[in-house]
């Protein structure tokens, strides 16, 4: 009985399959109620005293085989399984991924920085708290001046005036204390004003602002660049400017770009004249060269700034601003193509 039961772990040592039947068809052999271990088992009242210890041992060690065998085919055929399941049909189509998109505010930056990028201009940033000087007194903004009121800019602190920048021209006072002419510069960024929120206007907004300063700049220069970006921008070649004033620029002027009257829409947006304000621009004052340390004798330049927020309203046909700072998803899934 013994050299049987050898024999028959012999066999459960030597069995292998890859087939879920043929295991259970072995199973059913050896460890089921009617299977082999348990008829040898049946015959152990009738093995002499002498012998029952080693019959014992050998029962075990065949059904510790027959388990351990059964164990690992069953572990090999599961981890064959899984990985069928992770890789399959290699050709069948994949799974759909659900990607975000971009901020409009986001997609129109990035146009604005690779036109301007063509031709020369580099991105630079700067600080969203400004002390005064870098945000009103470097800019030529005289003491009495309304932007330097409490009512239209957020403070932070008073004595010395620390604030939220009301314009990225600030970056620009401090790109030109840290690099010498020719500048070449854009400066897109937040700004804040303390404004009431409507469907036109809001306390957070962004800009972009330009710097162009070299020996012999002129309003031509200014004029040609500004033409250049609207039609790479807009696809419009008209443009007109109107004269205007800023502190920090003399002359100043609106630039206005022609829309037409097309739809129903450009007569609402240009009030039934086809002209379009875009942005601000001028020559840059000599007092502003002065505070940077640049000699306004021998050097000129302009300047030009522009808010994203309504050059997306205009290119994406948006209708209220407050859209921009909601998060809706529903709003911003509509901007996946241009992902």
């Amino acid at each position: 009985m013994i050299d049987k039961i050898k024999e028959l772990i012999g066999e459960a040592e030597a069995f292998t399959t890859d087939n879920k039947d043929t295991l259970d068809t072995f199973r059913i052999k050896f460890i089921s109620k009617k299977g082999l271990i348990n008829e040898i088992f049946s015959e152990f009242k009738n093995v002499p005293n002498d012998q029952k210890k080693e019959f014992g041992q050998a029962i075990n060690s065949l059904k510790n085989a027959v388990e351990g065998k059964i164990k690992f085919i069953q572990d090999a055929l599961e981890s064959k399984e899984e990985t069928a399941g992770i890789f399959g049909d290699l050709t069948r189509p994949g799974t759909p991924v659900n990607i975000g998109s971009r901020h409009p505010i986001s997609l129109v930056k990035n146009q604005v920085i690779d036109v301007f990028s063509n031709i020369g201009f580099n991105v630079s940033e700067g600080p969203e708290i400004e002390d005064d000087w870098h945000n009103f007194e470097a800019l030529n903004f005289p003491a009495h001046h309304p932007a330097r009121d409490m009512q239209d800019t957020f403070f932070v602190q008073m004595n010395p005036d620390y604030l939220l920048r009301t314009h990225t021209s600030s970056v620009q006072v401090r790109y030109m204390e840290n690099n010498q002419p020719p500048i070449r510069t854009i400066s897109p960024g937040r700004v804040f004003r303390n404004e009431a929120i409507s469907s036109r206007s809001h306390c957070i907004f962004h800009q972009v602002e330009g710097l162009y300063i070299d020996k012999d700049v002129s309003f031509a220069d200014l004029k040609q660049t500004l033409l250049y970006f609207t039609k790479e921008m807009f696809g419009k070649s008209k443009i007109r400017l109107r004269p205007s004033y800023f502190p920090f620029t003399e002359p100043s002027a609106e630039v206005d770009v022609y829309w037409g009257l097309k739809t129903e829409t450009d007569y609402r947006i240009t009030k039934g004249t086809g002209w379009l304000e875009i942005m601000g621009c001028g020559m840059v004052d000599p007092n502003v060269l002065k505070a940077s340390n640049i000699n306004p004798d021998e050097y000129s330049g302009f300047a030009f700034g522009m808010g994203l927020e309504r050059m997306a309203m205009l290119l994406y046909q948006i209708g209220d601003i407050r859209m921009y700072f909601e998060n809706d998803v529903r709003f911003l899934e509509q901007f996946k193509s241009n992902f």
